[in-house]
């Protein structure tokens, strides 16, 4: 039987095309990024059930966009950094 550590990077290279079989040790950066693919695809799969699959890709893709583009994700992050360009500006 696998474990759930093998059973995640086999659906997580299933999307990559790559299936890593049951001798391959995850490293613990790979661990913690597989944590964050099912906490992602968890999500998304409460998004879809909730609001469809439109809202559930746009949402995704424009958390993506600001990512790229350095924008903060949230009200307090954008807060932070409002402060933070106030505190740094020049008198």
């Amino acid at each position: 039987m696998m474990s759930t550590q093998q059973t995640r990077a086999q659906a997580k290279g299933a999307l990559s095309g790559f299936t890593p079989g049951p001798d391959i040790e995850l490293s613990e950066e790979d661990r913690s990024k597989d944590g964050f693919f099912v906490q992602l695809a968890d999500i998304a799969e409460a998004m879809i059930a909730k609001h469809g699959r439109e809202f559930s890709m746009g949402a995704l893709v424009l958390t993506a966009k600001f990512i790229a583009e350095g924008k903060p994700l949230t009200k307090t992050a954008a807060a932070n950094a409002e402060a933070q360009r106030k505190s740094s500006a020049p008198s």
